[in-house]
Order: C-alpha cells, then structure tokens, then sequence
C-alpha cells in the first residue's frame, strides 16, 4: 500500500470561505508542499474528510443502505450488498489523503524550521493546530477502521511499532495493519490529549475562518473531542469495562456537547463546487436513484409496533410523492421489481437534506446523549433529551417536540437506540456502526424477507429480499482495496489472517 504524501490539486481546490490566487511560474514540487499555509491545508482537508465520509459510493451506496433507511430505484445491487472494490479503493485512497493533509499541518509545526512561520497571520499557536489535526485524524481514522477493519495507522502520541502508516524519510510504502484494538485506544487517548491541550487555551481561536466547522474556536473544539470520546468509550464498552467507564467519566468532567450549538457540522455551500454530496449525487448528476425505505417510513409513520408514534420527523426528512402522501420505497428490490415504483410514486428526501448548502453532521448533542443514557443504565432524561434535541435540530415546532416526546415509550435499550438510530440519520456510517455494536434497530430486513405484498400492474405479487453476496444479513464491513494485495501484499495477508477472510460477512473485532 502506497501512503505517501499525495496533496495534488487538493491543496488548491476552491474551499468555502477561502479563495487562492495561484502563480503559476512558482517552482512549487505538489507532492511536498512544504510551504502551503496551515490555513490551506485545514480548509482543504476538512472539506475532503467530509466528502469522503458522505461520498455516494460509501456513503448512499453502502451505509445508507445497510441501515435501510435509504433505498435504491434505478439500480439496486449495491442494496442487496454487490458493492464494487473500486468503491473501496476510492474510500481508503481519499482518507489517506486527508490524513498526509492533516500530518503535514502537524509536521509544519513541530518543524523547528516552519514552526514559527505557520502561527502567523491569526492561524494560532502550535499546540492548537496540532491538537484540532490530531482530532481530525482520530476521526478519519475511526472512518476507515469502522469499514475494513484493521488499517495501517499513524499516532502523535503513540510509540507502538505497528502505527507504521504516513511515515516519510524514507516513505513507507508498505506499513503494517494496526489492530482495531490498538487503534481505538489510541484514538481515546489522542483525543482526550487533543482536547486537554485545547481546553489550556480555550478562550483563543485557530485556524480563523478557514476552519468551517468551528471557525477557530478552540473551546468547542474541545467540546467535540471529549464528545467523541464518549462515542470511542462506549465502543469498547463490552470490551474493556474500565476505559469505556474511565474514558466516559473523564471526558464528561471537561465538558462535552450541551445543545444544538455545540453540533459539529460541515456546512457545505450553494455555489459550484462546493455543494453537499447528496446535492452533488442526485441534483447536479440530474438523477433519482435514492428514496426513503419503507422501513424508516413505517417507523416515522408510527406503523411499527416497536414505536407506534407518528413522528414529525417524517416531514423534515421525506418528501412526499405526486399524490401527497408519505410512501417508503420496498428495500433491497431486483431492477426489475423497482422499475414498478417510479420516482414520483414514493418519497424522495426532504429539501432540508437535499439543499446544495445542507450541512454534514460529524456528531450532535442528540448523540451524547442517547450515550449518556445508556451510561446512566438507560436513564429516562438523557433519553428524552435526545429525542428533543433531535426533533429540534431538524425544525420541528415547539408543540410537535412536546407532544411526540409525551407520547413515547419509556426509557430501555431498545427505545434508546431505536431513537438513536432515527437521530442519525445522514450520518449513514454512524448508524451502520451502532447496528453492529448493539443489534438495533432488530426489525431490520433480512434474507427471505417479503418486503412488498400488494398489486402491480393488475397482478398479486410478493417481493423478498434476496441479497446478492454475504451471509443473508447486514454486511459486517467492506474489502480492501484490491491493490492492497499486490502494493503491500504481506501486510494485507496478516491483517486477512488476524482478522477473518476480506469479505462482507467477516465481523469486525470492535464489533463483536
């Protein structure tokens, strides 16, 4: 596997709130770029970061479906679980770019030769790049480790031999596959550091204006380190009892998210070519191949026994279809089933979702703290604290809030995370994660499933769900890039051999 330091056109990419004249004439090599601003550097890659994690070929193509809360009707393989290696390749390739991004804001200063350079003109001290780069790496590398499994990992921080990943002077181009246990308690501790760091300074700014999720407050960032540090902890809740526990405290005792303000999004722009993925996907590419699934319209719609509470929710995520009403497209259905249901017959995603400007959730409150209540043994307020603060991110009215909250099913595990599951939707890998931690939602659709009864074309017909490639469940993970195997072929066998065959159904260790 070839990690090297790869910024290309990346680096000059027009970024929302940041614009660049470029002489041509500079003797600038791309591939080493040691002069680029930090400022560019962080634009570009929280930019890259999101449109990876959101693109349409892992995002609306895999997790999106996984979780059925989308569905396709145009061409529907990737629902039944045919998911092309290029989608892989594509993934892994484009994280590891945002990755060298981030380790060269790092690198520039911790440089004795640029260190200085880099805080000028508002960028910040050192020791904040460095931390709000350590968090965005924690994140791409939680982003590539939740969907292959063991990966080639880098730490700040850590010293173990297998962090091999992003290493230069020589470059490494064939690093070992970290360990997903390794790499997620290195995780908890580059982000509790990160954000003990960010805490020291928190009434100061980096990155000013070109850090689009926060705009340079460190006090929040801060915030959503701790915050992830309680998505991470409770990952390990079954594995290691005391850091999810010592994790969880800690990260709560500095302070994580509070509300809606503290929500960590990428609020992506109307203007060319910075739209939202799923803009990008269906309104720019002039195509309808995603709808909602019935199975998140039936729970919406309070059809569901589980929870048989109509949702408001239904109108801010769904649209309705020509003849006014909510209908969920039938999940997981050959071409020719879904070639039935034309575009205008079921729901398509709301305008909230579907805006050029929409902005990408990296977590929310409603998040912490549904983790919060199952901390608290399921506690009744965390819970409805969650439910709010969904319900409210989204637009519902005051009385919509009021009424649904009143009208829900106490406090258990299921409920908990069945609310979660609701809450997060569009940040498909997220849900698909929580569903392999937990079993929830347990209604999903499974092989032999009929997921449609009813009349077509004057004829009584009943569709199952017969996926293409797996087990018959919810794929576990995704493959590795097919040029894994011939790039760093020795390394990719002993990932394959620690951890199960490269296929679908191989589950992950964080997982199991």
């Amino acid at each position: 596997m070839k990690i090297k330091q790869i910024y290309i056109a990346l680096l000059l990419l027009p970024a929302i709130g940041f614009s660049s004249c470029i002489d041509e004439n500079l003797n600038i090599d791309p591939n080493r770029p040691s002069s680029v601003p930090t400022t560019s550097l962080i634009v570009t890659a929280e930019k890259k970061l999101v449109d990876n994690l959101r693109s349409e070929n892992i995002s609306l193509r895999g997790s999106a479906l996984f979780i059925q809360q989308l569905s396709q009707n145009t061409y529907t393989s990737q629902s039944r679980y045919d998911i092309p290696y290029s989608y892989s390749a594509d993934y892994w390739s484009g994280l590891y770019k945002v990755l060298n991004n981030l380790q060269e804001i790092i690198n520039l200063n911790t440089n004795s030769a640029t260190k200085d350079i880099v805080t000028a003109n508002g960028a910040g001290r050192n020791a904040n790049q460095i931390a709000i780069s350590r968090i965005l790496k924690s994140y791409a590398y939680y982003a590539l480790t939740d969907v292959f499994g063991n990966v080639p990992y880098n730490s700040y921080a850590g010293t173990d031999a297998d962090f091999q990943a992003l290493q230069q002077n020589p470059d490494n181009i064939t690093p070992k596959y970290a360990s997903q246990e390794k790499i997620y308690a290195d995780i908890l501790n580059e982000l509790k550091g990160a954000g003990d760091t960010l805490l020291k300074y928190s009434s100061e700014t980096t990155f000013g204006s070109s850090d689009i999720i926060y705009s340079g407050s460190n006090a929040k960032w801060a915030k959503f380190a701790n915050s992830l540090r309680l998505r991470f902890a409770t990952r390990l809740k079954a594995k290691n009892a005391t850091v999810y526990q010592s994790h969880f405290a800690d990260a709560l005792a500095k302070g994580v998210f509070t509300s809606n303000a503290d929500n960590a999004v990428y609020k992506y722009s109307t203007s060319s070519p910075n739209e939202a993925p799923y803009y990008r996907a269906t309104v720019t590419a002039n195509r309808k191949d995603f709808a909602i699934s019935h199975v998140f319209v039936g729970l919406l719609k309070g059809e569901n026994a589980q929870l048989p509470v109509a949702d408001p929710r239904l109108a801010l995520f769904a649209a309705k279809n020509s003849n006014g009403n909510y209908v969920g497209l039938p999940y997981g259905l050959t071409e020719s089933q879904a070639g039935k249901f034309t575009a205008t017959t079921v729901s398509l995603p709301g305008a909230t979702y579907s805006a050029a400007n929409y902005g990408e959730v990296l977590q929310e409150y409603a998040e912490v703290a549904f983790l919060i209540s199952e901390y608290n043994n399921w506690s009744q307020t965390d819970y409805e604290n969650g439910v709010r603060a969904s319900l409210e991110k989204w637009g519902a009215t005051t009385t919509d809030v009021n009424n649904y909250v009143a009208a829900l099913p106490a406090a258990s595990q299921q409920n908990v995370l069945n609310q979660k599951y609701i809450a997060l939707f569009t940040q498909y890998l997220e849900g698909w994660s929580e569903y392999r931690r937990t079993g929830f939602p347990n209604f999903l659709v499974k092989k032999n499933d009929v997921v449609f009864s009813g009349t077509i074309e004057g004829s009584a017909v009943s569709y199952t769900f017969n996926p293409l490639y797996g087990d018959g469940g919810i794929p576990a993970r995704l493959y590795y890039p097919v040029k894994e195997q011939t790039v760093n072929k020795q390394n990719y066998q002993a990932a394959i051999a620690a951890q199960g065959n490269d296929v679908i159904e191989t589950k992950l260790w964080i997982f199991k």
